[in-house]
C-alpha cells in the first residue's frame, strides 16, 4: 500500500474551497480547483513515493493489478477516481463506447493530430462511462426530456424562433418514444444559423428569467439556464439545456453516464469514478474544442442517464450497481471500534487493485500479513493486488474504487 499524491486540475469552472478544504490546505485556494485525480491516466497520474502510479503499474502489471485484471484491461488500471467540484457549468458532452473510441482515436492518429492537440476529441482508445456520487446537492442536466415535456417547456417560453421545434415535438404520437425527433431538435439548436444565434440566446434567457421568477414546474431548470448564460454569454448550449432533464442530486445519490448519454454538470461537489480515459466530445458551454457533428454521431437519445441509490453490501458498506466493467464504487462507514485482538474491524471489498480515499475521520488499513497504512481526511492510497485482503479500523467515511465485474 502506498500513499498517493493526487493531481489537482485547475480548470476555470472549479471552486476555490472544496478540494482545498478536503486536503487541509488554506481556503480559499489561490485559483479555481476543479478536479482531484487519483489514478494512473497518463495526462495526470498520481504520485507514488519517488515515481508515479502509471509507472509503478507498468513496471509490474500482474503484481499491481493481478493476472486477470492485467489481461482484461491490457495492463492498465481500468478506473480513475476523482473529486469534482464545479462552481460553473461544465461542457455539454457525450462519451464514446469502446468501439467508437477505438475508431475515433485511430482516425485522429491517421490525420496525424499530435497528442495534446486541442482539436482532438479522442486522447486515447478507451470508453468513458462514469458515475457521479453527490457529496453536496449537485445540479446536473442529464439525458433528454420526453418530446411532450420538451414541447411543454419550449411552449411556456413563448420564444417565436422556437415555435417550429414546439410543433415538431408536439406531433410525436403518444405511443412512440420520439427519440429521432429529440435528436433532430437538439441538432437544430446546436446548428442554429450564425446570424441568429445571439438573438435566440438573448430571447431564451429573457424568457427563462420570467419563468424562473414565476415559479412552477420549470422554474429550477429555467433558473439554471439564466445562471449558466451569465458564465457563457451567447452560447447555444444554454438553449440546448432546455431539451435536457434537469436534476438536483441529493447527497448520497449518484448518476451513471453510459456511452452516448448527453450530460452537463452544472454545480456541486462529488466523487466521480470513471473508466481510465479522458475522451470527451463537447457541443457547448466550454472554451475547449467543440465538435457538434461528432457529438451528434455519438449521441444516443434513448439513454436515460439514470439516478441511482446505493445498495447495501454489509454493515457499514454500500455500493453502486452499474454495468461498467471498468469500475465499482463503494462507500464505507467505519464503526470506530477495534477488536481486542487489535485486528481492523471491517474487511474492504475486492481483491484486485483498489484506491481508497478518506473523506472524513481517520483510519488504519492493514493487510494480513503485510503492510499497515494510516489515512486521515483527504488522503488516498493505492492497494495493489499483491497485498491481498485488506481491512480497516477507525472512525470516518471512506471511498473505495475497484474494477467492476468481469
Amino acid at each position: 500500500m502506498d500513499l498517493l499524491s493526487p493531481k489537482v486540475k485547475a480548470y476555470p469552472w472549479g471552486t476555490r474551497d472544496a478540494i482545498a478544504d478536503l486536503q487541509g490546505r488554506p481556503v480559499p485556494a489561490p485559483g479555481p480547483e476543479a478536479e482531484l485525480w487519483m489514478g494512473a491516466h497518463p495526462s495526470g497520474p498520481a504520485g507514488v513515493a519517488w515515481t508515479t502510479l502509471d509507472e509503478v503499474i507498468a513496471a509490474a502489471p500482474e503484481r499491481a493489478l493481478g493476472a486477470e485484471c492485467a489481461a482484461r484491461f491490457g495492463g492498465r488500471l481500468p478506473f480513475l477516481l476523482k473529486v469534482l467540484s464545479a462552481g460553473q457549468a461544465l461542457s455539454i458532452q457525450v462519451h464514446p463506447s469502446r468501439e467508437q473510441a477505438r475508431e475515433g482515436y485511430a482516425a485522429e492518429n491517421a490525420r496525424r493530430l499530435p497528442p495534446g492537440d486541442p482539436g482532438r476529441n479522442y486522447v486515447d482508445d478507451w470508453p468513458k462511462p462514469e458515475l457521479l456520487y453527490a457529496l453536496t446537492p449537485f445540479e446536473v442536466a442529464t439525458g433528454l426530456r420526453t418530446p411532450e415535456d420538451a414541447a411543454a417547456l419550449l411552449k411556456a417560453l413563448a420564444v417565436p424562433d422556437l415555435e417550429p421545434l414546439v410543433a415538431a415535438l408536439s406531433d410525436v404520437p403518444a405511443a412512440e418514444a420520439g427519440e429521432d425527433v429529440l435528436a433532430t431538435a437538439l441538432a437544430s439548436v446546436l446548428e442554429w444559423p450564425s446570424a441568429g444565434r445571439a438573438s435566440l440566446v438573448a430571447d431564451v434567457v429573457a424568457a427563462c428569467s420570467r419563468l424562473a421568477a414565476a415559479g412552477g414546474a420549470y422554474a429550477d431548470a429555467c433558473a439554471a439556464v439564466v445562471r449558466v448564460a451569465a458564465d457563457h454569454p451567447g452560447d447555444l448550449g444554454v438553449v440546448a439545456l432546455l431539451l435536457m432533464r434537469h436534476e438536483i442530486l441529493p447527497p448520497g445519490r449518484a448518476v451513471f453516464m453510459p456511452a452516448g448519454g448527453l450530460h452537463a454538470y452544472l454545480r456541486g461537489t462529488g466523487i466521480e469514478l470513471l473508466a481510465n480515459s479522458d475522451n470527451v466530445v463537447r457541443s457547448g458551454l466550454t472554451g475547449k474544442h467543440i465538435d457538434v457533428p461528432e457529438l451528434l454521431k455519438l449521441l444516443d437519445p434513448a439513454v436515460s442517464v439514470p439516478v441511482i441509490a446505493p445498495r447495501v453490501l454489509a454493515d457499514g458498506i454500500t455500493w453502486f450497481d452499474t454495468p461498467a466493467p471498468e469500475f465499482r464504487l463503494y462507500v464505507i462507514d467505519l464503526p470506530g471500534a477495534v477488536p481486542v485482538s487489535g485486528r481492523p474491524a471491517l474487511a474492504l471489498p475486492g481483491v484486485g487493485p483498489r484506491i481508497v480515499l478518506c473523506l472524513d475521520g481517520a483510519c488504519t488499513l492493514s493487510a494480513a500479513p503485510g503492510p499497515v497504512l494510516d489515512l486521515t481526511r483527504g488522503e488516498s492510497c493505492f492497494i495493489p493486488f499483491c497485498d491481498g485482503p485488506v481491512a480497516a479500523s477507525g472512525s470516518g467515511r471512506l471511498i473505495l474504487a475497484t474494477p467492476g465485474s468481469a
